[in-house]
């Protein structure tokens, strides 16, 4: 009876606890819906081109629709229609070349897959069955064995892959439906009409509706990857050189922006590539677009990942275990600052020659940049202690033959103030113990005293004073070395950043070099300095805030 109870009583308590997160989880609901509408409303916000691209779908899968909703089109087409729907959500794409490569592939892959589907069922019409189906079914291993490897090869992988697959699917549905079904060719001429009908949908909301560029977004990507760059080092130098007070106020905003500025860039690789083959797909729809040299673009992408490496370091140097006291990094502050800002000024001047298809100023290392170089160099120098130890340190470790002549005349030292000082002692013990004077040691031992036993004694005197006082000395070389390298250890991570930064300024010439490359083989204008006044204001006003907000 008793386990009866205890067995009701189990059961009400998880009957109660499931009502109770039951009754949690419905009153969480009203919170979660709202997460997903926000979320929803940022996709758009973040990019309002996924709203027109949905919407652009929704009307081409509207009028596909209309070959099955109408009765004279579905009596024309039939049950094909079907397929232009299929063709409308697989390759209409978010791009205008990404929608161009898939709809002629599967256009072509189509087309070439039912002629020669045709032609083998032209030459094998006549014949008998068993030879037949034997010639189909060799037909079919040849075909989908030679497709199969041509698709290893990099090129066609890389821009008719989706046409390679659907050609094998294709040809293998009307190769092998042929010799059960008699109507298989008018079938195929069906579905190549409809599928005809779904990419010519497609092409048209693509490249007429509200068009989606892939070069475009291309070359938008490349500025705003210049433009990242620059923003994180510029908010690697503030919260280097901040106040410990400050840092902790703007640290998770710096750290954002450093984060997201050299991500982009280090991601980019499979996007830029991408982009870059889908907009060799594009029609000319600008008066530029034909020169663009899109695989450029990826080779200006490629030098700025190996520049974002560096940054990536430099953010490092934040983040490290052994940080340089503030009031050291106050002492390179002005240098660095200054450094950071040509830096960042070249790099906007490179984004704004990409966003405006414009050479870049043939002055854009200029001679500030040189100065800060050589400012941070001779601040760095000034302080040698910092880097190369004391002078006193430097003259206990002025090269091995140095340091070897000083330990030997410190220790014969040692062993002469020893071995004197042993030797009082001795002497003055013996005085005391046989009373005799110390002129007549010699010859009046006494029979009670043993000079080799004497001997014995005063050596091993003499041993324990030197090992002694050579421990007292290792002990005072040793904090004489932890103390160097305490001194240096602050001053390495210091040393480290500045070296990043002079590996920047040295990365630079190759991005300069990519950028007037493409420049050049895309005609683009040339510089002007008054038509980008106000661009080159903007650019020199930013080192100056950057300035101003360290100080």
């Amino acid at each position: 009876m008793s386990n009866r109870v205890h067995e009701r009583s189990m059961e009400m308590d998880e009957e109660g606890s499931t009502k109770m997160k039951m009754k949690v989880k419905v009153q969480q609901l009203p919170t979660k819906m709202k997460k997903i509408l926000k979320n929803v409303w940022k996709v758009g916000k973040d990019d309002p081109r996924r709203v027109k691209h949905a919407l652009k779908v929704g009307v081409s899968l509207t009028l596909v629709s209309l070959l099955y909703l109408m009765e004279p089109l579905f009596k024309g087409i039939g049950n094909s229609a079907i397929w232009a729907v299929m063709t409308v959500v697989v390759v209409l794409e978010f791009s205008a070349g990404a929608t161009l490569c898939k709809g002629l592939n599967r256009g072509l892959g189509t087309l070439i897959a039912g002629s020669l589907a045709f032609f083998i069922e032209f030459v094998a019409n006549d014949s008998g069955k068993i030879f037949r189906a034997i010639f189909i079914g060799a037909a079919v291993f040849i075909i989908g064995a030679l497709i199969t490897y041509l698709r290893f090869i990099p090129y066609i992988k890389k821009n008719y892959d989706y046409g390679m697959l659907i050609f094998l699917l294709t040809f293998n549905l009307i190769t092998v439906s042929s010799y059960r079904v008699d109507t298989v060719i008018k079938i195929a001429h069906e579905r190549f009409y409809t599928i005809a009908m779904g990419v010519g949908i497609c092409l048209l909301m693509s490249l007429l509706v509200f068009p989606i560029w892939s070069g475009e977004d291309l070359h938008k990507s490349t500025v705003a990857k210049l433009q990242g760059l620059s923003s994180s080092i510029e908010a690697c130098v503030n919260e280097y050189f901040e106040e410990e007070e400050k840092e902790e106020e703007i640290s998770d905003l710096s750290e954002d922006i450093i984060y997201n500025g050299y991500k982009t860039v280090l991601d980019s690789k499979s996007a830029d590539e991408a982009l870059a083959m889908y907009a060799s797909w594009e029609p000319r729809h600008t008066r530029h677009c034909h020169r663009f040299p899109w695989k450029h673009y990826v080779k200006v992408g490629s030098v700025l990942r190996q520049f974002g490496y560096t940054v990536v370091a430099l953010h490092g140097c934040l983040k490290t275990e052994i940080q340089t006291p503030r009031p050291l990094r106050g002492l390179f502050k002005d240098p660095c600052v200054r450094l950071a800002g040509e830096i960042c000024k070249v790099l906007s001047e490179l984004a704004a020659s990409i966003r405006n298809r414009r050479h870049c100023s043939p002055e854009i290392l200029s001679d500030s940049l040189q100065v800060a170089l050589q400012d941070l160099n001779t601040a760095i120098k000034s302080q040698p202690k910092l880097f190369l130890g004391s002078n006193q340190n430097g003259t206990v470790s002025q090269g091995n033959s140095g340091r070897h002549t000083t330990n030997v005349t410190v220790s014969q030292h040692i062993h002469k103030d020893t071995n004197d000082a042993t030797s009082r002692q001795t002497v003055t013990r013996l005085e005391q113990n046989t009373g005799t004077p110390r002129g007549e040691r010699m010859s009046r031992f006494g029979p009670n005293v043993s000079f080799s036993r004497l001997r014995a004694d005063t050596l091993e005197r003499r041993s324990a004073a030197a090992t002694s006082e050579r421990k007292i000395l290792r002990q005072q070389l040793s904090r004489i070395v932890v103390l160097t390298s305490l001194e240096f250890s602050e001053a390495l991570p210091f040393a480290a950043f500045a070296s990043l930064l002079v590996e920047m300024v040295a990365r630079l010439d190759n991005v300069i070099e990519e950028v007037e490359e493409l420049g050049t083989i895309a005609c683009f204008k040339e510089y002007d300095n008054s038509v980008d006044q106000k661009d080159v204001e903007v650019r020199v006003e930013k080192p100056a805030d950057l300035v101003v907000g360290l100080e």
